[in-house]
């Protein structure tokens, strides 16, 4: 028998349902994380109540029945639906003698497991220290993520006044570091975003729920329409597989190019904190020319998830940016694809061909709808404008004159702007 093989850590889900709407969806997807989190959901307690317990955020019978299904299910972690607060925190945990994750806690835990990057490192251990600030000495199980530093001046063992003061600086002053290092870093990213910007390529923005499909669709067009240099990204059926922004540049079989990026996906009660810590993240979607907003077709709860995004979206400032919305994983489904549904709606699978077609002709007609035809005539001199025009341009009809070359172009405003002076009357 193999005893080094990794079991996840069984849990039990708790929630409030209080009369909102979405509580099922909010408990089904609760479970969803904490499995994404290599943990096992061995029960599920609900309570139906009007509101919180401000002791114990469950009211007294129910805490009882949560400490008993812990011992009888050998469970020592719970996970509530909502953000407790330091009370509650401190005495669901005396009370019921298991460690509590609120659902902040868990989010925080899984981004910190899934950045790979620098920038992304920085922006979750700002969002956990800020979370865990004002829960100092309330938590028996207090873990501060290994990628904090760690060291004793983040951990109050209940010395009194003077070392939680003490923590409260330690924990302030490395958050005010952390700042600065992610202020630095993007400063840099936006100088890259000012000189893609002047380039006067057009960028369209993969925005929407966690595990919609964002990142097959994005290495789909890469394979599709990416040069040998233009990287796949990573992707993987699992919640929160990338929080890293990845650009990539595309050039269509007419020359028309644009940047797609792809962003971090979004989660119903995403922490405050760690949108905040986002934000310069998705700069990239705040800049955009076109969001497109890619749904998981195939989950009943796709409604919901529409409306988590388009609020997030607000959340974090990005509006009046037009978007269209693409319904993926229709191939789950036994709706026919692919489907365009008016100007700014599409049914497609992100695995297959035709879908993606579809999708890039959608993304044409918004990115490129300023794009002008003209007759250029230009002289046999001016060799060097026809190679751009070929190179950069798409090329409509190609007419040898005794004065020069008529071509009748499709190109951006810049480009006409820049060749009017060549422009024929036809």
């Amino acid at each position: 028998m193999d005893t080094n093989i990794q079991t996840d850590e069984p849990v039990i889900i708790t929630g409030l349902n209080t009369g909102q709407d979405d509580y099922d969806y909010s408990m089904v997807e609760l479970a969803e994380l904490a499995q994404a989190n290599h943990m096992d959901v061995v029960e599920r307690v609900d309570q139906v109540i009007d509101r919180p317990n401000p002791g114990t955020y469950f009211g007294k019978g129910k805490v009882d029945e949560i400490r008993d299904v812990a011992v009888a299910n050998h469970v020592n972690t719970i996970i509530t639906n909502d953000e407790l607060t330091p009370s509650q925190l401190r005495n669901l945990e005396q009370e019921t003698e298991c460690k509590i994750l609120d659902r902040t806690a868990l989010i925080l835990e899984i981004f910190a497991n899934r950045a790979q990057t620098k920038e992304a490192k920085i922006q979750v251990q700002i969002a956990e220290l800020q979370y865990r600030l004002p829960r100092l000495q309330t938590s028996a199980s207090e873990r501060l993520d290994q990628q904090t530093g760690g060291g004793s001046g983040f951990t109050n063992r209940g010395a009194g006044e003077t070392k939680l003061e003490m923590d409260r600086r330690t924990i302030q002053h490395h958050i005010s570091h952390l700042r600065q290092e992610l202020a630095a870093i993007d400063k840099s990213e936006k100088t890259k975003r000012k000189l893609r910007s002047k380039s006067a390529i057009p960028t369209a923005a993969l925005v929407g729920y966690t595990n919609s499909g964002k990142s097959t669709i994005m290495n789909g067009l890469v394979r599709k329409y990416g040069t040998a240099e233009e990287k796949t990204v990573f992707e993987k059926n699992m919640l929160f597989a990338t929080l890293d922004t990845s650009v990539r540049q595309l050039t269509l079989p007419d020359q028309k190019r644009f940047l797609l990026s792809d962003t971090v996906g979004f989660v119903s009660k995403l922490p405050t904190h760690l949108v905040e810590s986002f934000k310069s993240t998705l700069a990239e979607a705040a800049n955009a020319d076109l969001l497109i907003q890619v749904i998981d077709y195939s989950d009943p709860h796709y409604e919901q998830m529409m409306q988590t995004t388009e609020r997030t979206l607000k959340q974090i400032g990005i509006e009046n940016i037009p978007i269209i919305n693409v319904f993926n994983k229709a191939d789950k489904t036994e709706i026919e694809f692919p489907v365009l549904e008016g100007d700014d709606q599409v049914v497609i699978s992100a695995r297959q061909g035709e879908s993606l077609d579809l999708l890039v002709d959608v993304i044409k007609k918004h990115l490129f709808k300023d794009y002008v035809t003209a007759n250029l005539l230009i002289p046999f001199t001016d060799g060097h404008v026809v190679s751009y025009l070929n190179e950069h341009t798409n090329i409509l009809d190609t007419e040898y004159q005794n004065d020069g070359t008529l071509l009748t172009v499709e190109m951006s405003l810049k480009d006409y702007n820049r060749f009017n002076k060549y422009e024929k009357e036809a």
